[in-house]
């Protein structure tokens, strides 16, 4: 059995709210074009590889870009 308690790992403050710095974060996060994204698409074109180089390439390509974010 577990407890679930919903609670960030640092506690925070927001003073004010930044829509354009929310606006930048949002769009590296979870745009067409974002980090994740672009990691997601490597990590997946590696299982059509047909060689063992062409593979760990894209798998270092795809975690340097999940280290982006």
């Amino acid at each position: 059995m577990f407890k679930y308690v919903k609670s960030l790992e640092y506690p925070i403050n927001i003073k004010k709210k930044d829509l354009k710095m929310a606006k930048y974060i949002m769009t590296q996060y979870g745009g067409a074009n974002s980090e994740l994204a672009a990691a997601l698409r490597y990590l997946n074109q590696r299982f059509t590889m047909p060689d063992e180089k062409g593979k760990a390439l894209l798998t270092d390509i795809g975690t340097e870009e999940l280290e982006h974010l």
